[in-house]
């Protein structure tokens, strides 16, 4: 689970005293729709693997960090059983622990819950979360209880840090932040700037379709990770996000709702 923050409309300068984006929004996830794509796991025979991962996992589940290629934001992984049903993932770049992940199997063996810490924001403040899931798919006989595929049911961000972005308007473009410390100032002209506060080269470009709506395009290194939509109601009190992850081939949509100053 990273760090969230989306672009929003930019009006013409000639309206800029303070748009309908202008101010915090928080992102709702009760009424999301989760990703449709099952994730799959197999953990047998001292092995971990995971073929529904970005990049791909496959390595001892003994603790131990093994070196991993394909990510921009960890160099290695380890994996330790915790009993039949759970297992520890933890996830490092260099020497530093950037994100921690316990995966536990309840008793009847059909409920999947993940617990989620991500370390990486350059405020140093983590992020929380938990994800449920449900038995998509068998486990294979002898294999641990987390191994199968699994269904995305839910999913909880429990760090008001990991939800929370500002927007300000600016004459040519716009200015966003967070709490993690990421963050851009983009024009609305469709070239690519850069995203300050990650650990690698992230750019975003923004492309207005209407007076409430933009998509923009998220870029990792050079490659198109995510596109994303968001339309803001007529209200101006909220918005639908719906984000594609180019990469895993999935899709998500959720709410995020503008913060009034008494919050």
């Amino acid at each position: 689970m990273k760090s969230m923050f989306w672009l929003m409309l930019l009006f013409p300068s000639t309206l800029l005293a303070q748009t309908s984006f202008d101010g915090t929004w928080v992102v709702k996830l009760d009424q999301a729709e989760l990703p449709k794509k099952p994730e799959t796991y197999l953990l047998q025979n001292g092995v971990y693997e995971c073929p529904s991962c970005v990049p791909k996992i496959k390595v001892n589940a003994d603790g131990k960090d093994y070196p991993i290629a394909g990510s921009p934001y960890f160099s290695t992984i380890s994996i330790r059983p915790v009993g039949n049903n759970a297992v520890e993932i933890t996830e490092k770049q260099k020497d530093k622990t950037v994100y921690s992940e316990t995966d536990t199997v309840s008793a009847d063996g059909n409920t999947l819950v993940q617990e989620m810490t991500d370390s990486a924001a350059p405020s140093g403040k983590p992020v929380v979360a938990r994800e449920t899931f449900q038995r998509a798919g068998p486990s294979p006989a002898g294999a641990n209880a987390i191994s199968g595929s699994w269904q995305a049911e839910n999913v909880k961000v429990l760090s008001e840090n990991g939800m929370t972005v500002t927007y300000h308007a600016t004459a040519q473009g716009l200015e966003a932040t967070n709490p993690g410390g990421e963050g851009y100032n983009a024009k609305f002209d469709g070239k690519e700037y850069r995203v300050h506060g990650v650990p690698v080269r992230c750019t975003v470009s923004l492309r207005r379709i209407n007076a409430r709506t933009i998509e923009e395009t998220d870029r990792h290194e050079g490659v198109v990770h995510y596109q994303i939509r968001m339309a803001v109601s007529r209200d101006g009190k909220s918005m639908k996000v719906t984000e594609i992850d180019k990469e895993r081939g999935t899709k998500m949509t959720y709410v995020m709702e503008k913060k009034s100053q008494q919050d």
